[in-house]
């Protein structure tokens, strides 16, 4: 753990050029610090939230280094719950390196990747998922990975644990009763159906982790279909733009092509692969190889079929995760199935409900408004708990108790209030400097 006595340093903006950069003090001696570089208002002297221009010297030479614009926030209220002081300079990376190696050169530490973000946890400032919260919307890539990063920094998931555990705590405190008290304990029967709704709370976060690894990590999605299906045009229309080559000419696709989108605020990579069907040509043989190949490890699968032409004989495929799609649904049907999505993409008749049955798919039936578990270390913790609770529906009396504990403390471990140094180095190792 870090030595919070010492004051640390760092630039808190991405590596690279920009109009604005800002490096980070926080601890005991920020403001001290700060005032042996600034030239202006005094920052021991400046109110909270308060914005100062001045200049930036090196107090050894005097040399100025930058105009720029200081900002104190004090300690308890402050996102680390210490001192913490902010100089915003321009975007130089040479201004700032400067500006640190200066506040380094006078006894501020290098801060540790998470540092500023641990600082926060450790004074109380955030629990554990609140902090995971934090990286994971510096991380958002969509708009559904946003908000659910939002919910969690508002604590949303948090107070659903602890009631979760308040109410496990004052069961298992009646269970004591029952042993050492009978008339004052809860009878038997009570005690599980307390049990019972604690699982079905776990239970309903649980089923959100599918969908939380989606927005997490994205999914893969692969257009598979015979040759000239509209795999090409399709995923241009998904796109929005021109990305993969559209011939009249079949088999213009012998190798994949990946793009990366949103659809329905899901983060995904569309494959378009190879035309799907029997050939000899020994190129476009190893294409439709490739094509299965793309298709089998993709999270779910578009298989397209020209619905203006004779229908063509479906490959093997995973049918579990497929979304049978009609295609050229502008042209007149050569056949009809209800089972297929109709969808053109020169007229973009049925692209919405396809990307409405796209998103149903990879997330399942996770609500938009709820809060969803989208980190590994929590769907792990609640596997726990609920198994603990299993247990302790099935136990006896004398036995309950022990189950129970153990469970509470699975919850606890979640938001950091039972939890070793070693898991929580292994969280914020996964930081920038600087946040």
């Amino acid at each position: 753990m870090p030595d919070l006595s010492q004051t640390i340093a760092a630039v808190a903006t991405p590596p690279g050029v920009g109009g604005i950069g800002v490096v980070r003090l926080s601890g005991p001696d920020a403001l001290e610090l700060a005032a042996k570089i600034w030239h202006g208002r005094d920052p021991r002297q400046s109110p909270a939230g308060r914005f100062w221009h001045g200049w930036i010297y090196d107090p050894a030479s005097g040399e100025k280094i930058d105009e720029a614009v200081l900002l104190v926030f004090r300690a308890p209220h402050s996102y680390t719950g210490e001192d913490v002081v902010e100089l915003q300079t321009h975007g130089s990376p040479a201004v700032l390196r400067r500006v640190l190696q200066l506040l380094l050169s006078l006894g501020a530490r290098a801060a540790a990747p998470g540092e500023f973000t641990l600082r926060a946890y450790l004074n109380g400032r955030m629990d554990l998922a609140q902090a995971e919260s934090v990286l994971a919307l510096v991380e958002a890539e969509s708009e559904t990975a946003r908000r659910q990063a939002l919910r969690g920094l508002n604590r949303e998931l948090s107070e659903r644990i602890r009631a979760i555990n308040q109410d496990l705590l004052d069961l298992l405190a009646h269970v004591q009763a029952l042993l050492d008290y009978p008339e004052e304990g809860v009878e038997p029967h009570r005690a599980r159906a307390a049990i019972d709704r604690a699982l079905a709370e776990i239970e309903s976060l649980l089923a959100t982790a599918a969908a939380g690894r989606v927005v997490r990590e994205g999914a893969r999605l692969a257009l598979v279909g015979a040759p000239n299906a509209g795999k090409s045009s399709l995923l241009n229309a998904l796109l929005g733009y021109d990305r993969a080559l559209v011939h009249h000419q079949p088999g213009t696709t012998r190798d994949y092509l990946e793009a990366n989108m949103e659809i329905e605020g899901v983060p995904l990579v569309a494959v378009d692969t190879a035309g799907v069907r029997e050939t000899s040509d020994a190129v476009e043989a190893a294409g439709v190889r490739q094509a299965l190949e793309v298709a089998s490890g993709a999270d779910l699968i578009l298989y397209l079929a020209d619905s203006s032409a004779p229908r063509p004989q479906a490959p093997k495929l995973p049918w579990g995760r497929v979304i049978k799609v009609a295609s050229k649904a502008d042209l007149e049907p050569a056949w009809n199935d209800p089972e297929y999505l109709r969808v053109s993409a020169r007229t973009g008749e049925g692209l919405n409900e396809l990307r409405r049955e796209i998103r149903r798919r990879l997330l399942g039936e996770a609500r938009e408004g709820e809060v969803w578990i989208t980190s590994e270390r929590h769907q792990q913790a609640l596997q726990e708990a609920r198994e603990h609770l299993q247990e302790a529906r099935h136990a006896p009396e004398d036995l309950m108790g022990m189950s129970l504990e153990a469970a509470s403390k699975a919850l606890a471990r979640l938001t950091g209030e039972e939890v070793s140094e070693e898991v929580i180095a292994r969280v914020f190792s996964n930081f920038c400097v600087g946040k």
